[in-house]
């Protein structure tokens, strides 16, 4: 049964592990470095639908399919699917998840989705109120583009601190297993506001409520980031990363030479023009499902934070002149159960 550790972790002493993971990506992420580690790679962006909606819903039926493939596992296997995704009303989710016949919870943190996903899924486990549950979420760079800023015809300039949404989905089934990486604990965030208002610097506007998640995280485990082997953040990019570095290091975590930031690792940025990384929902999802939970079945890496961040503002909040709130929720993966 989950016990409270400090004021804001939930520790899962039954250790929920981690059954399946899929990966799905698109042309621009197959010519990324995690390439290698995705499971589906279409080249097709609009994945043989009539619009990019259409084409995000089909991403988020196909890498749940492919999870469930890969763990052995149906739909009537699975008691609970928590989904989320950037269009409004979720409608990636919904319209990509109805034919699936499994109770759906939908979620929206915006990019830090995935972690809310893991963790709620790991504590309906760990509550013993479903044996099985499915995290999924995903981003499409034309939807997202179309949705928050101008559609790809206006031909718009990009400033050097945006970063591009990844047209990528991942999906976790977690359950009762003997098999790692188990979840060993979750902190769900608070949201964070610190008065930026500029759409295109999210990385600025996420790094402040990532580096409370952590903060209180070590504060309520007694623990710090060498007692980590990686402190995964998604997704931040290039600014937002250096930030955070700089907020952990004035409250005393030297954390640099264990972090790493999924926006800053799908991408090459050096060679794709990406400006200052990767972001959206699919991001963080796509990089834990493949190259990070593939590690973590490898032994590579044993003792994983994994802190998806999300900017919690609307396309009318925007135009309203509102602030852009965030959140980070952390879930911490281990190859050992206790």
């Amino acid at each position: 049964m989950a016990k409270k550790q400090g004021k804001y972790t939930k520790k899962l002493t039954s250790a929920p592990s981690v059954l399946g993971f899929a990966a799905l990506g698109s042309k621009k992420e197959s010519e990324g470095p995690m390439a290698d580690y995705i499971d589906i790679l279409n080249h097709d962006s609009m994945f043989g639908q009539a619009t990019w909606e259409k084409a995000e819903s089909r991403m988020q039926q196909n890498v749940s399919e492919k999870a469930m493939e890969k763990s052995g596992l149906s739909p009537d296997e699975i008691d609970y699917v928590l989904a989320g995704d950037l269009l409004s009303q979720c409608i990636g989710s919904n319209y990509g998840l109805r034919e699936l016949g499994v109770p759906q919870i939908g979620l929206y943190s915006a990019c830090a989705t995935m972690a809310q996903g893991i963790g709620l899924s790991a504590m309906l486990v760990e509550g013993g109120l479903a044996d099985r549950a499915m995290a999924i979420t995903s981003s499409h760079f034309c939807s997202a583009e179309k949705q928050f800023r101008f559609p790809l015809e206006y031909g718009g300039q990009r400033t050097p601190n945006s970063q591009w949404t990844a047209t990528a989905a991942g999906a976790v089934i977690i359950g009762a297993s003997s098999m790692p990486p188990y979840i060993r604990a979750v902190t769900i965030g608070t949201i964070v506001d610190k008065g930026i208002t500029d759409v295109n610097n999210m990385g600025a506007a996420m790094a402040p409520a990532a580096a409370q998640t952590i903060q209180r995280y070590f504060n309520d485990t007694l623990t710090g980031p060498d007692n980590y082997d990686l402190i995964l953040t998604g997704d931040l990019g290039f600014v937002g990363s250096a930030l955070l570095l700089q907020l952990m290091e004035r409250e005393g975590y030297k954390m640099k030479p264990k972090h790493a930031d999924c926006g800053l690792m799908i991408y090459d940025r050096e060679s794709q023009d990406v400006d200052a990384g990767g972001s959206g929902c699919g991001c963080s999802a796509s990089v834990l499902c493949s190259y990070i939970m593939q590690s973590m079945r490898a032994g590579k890496i044993n003792d994983l934070l994994f802190v998806a961040t999300g900017a919690l503002m609307s396309t009318v909040s925007v135009q309203q002149g509102e602030s852009i709130p965030a959140i980070a929720h952390l879930v911490y993966l281990s190859t050992k159960a206790n």
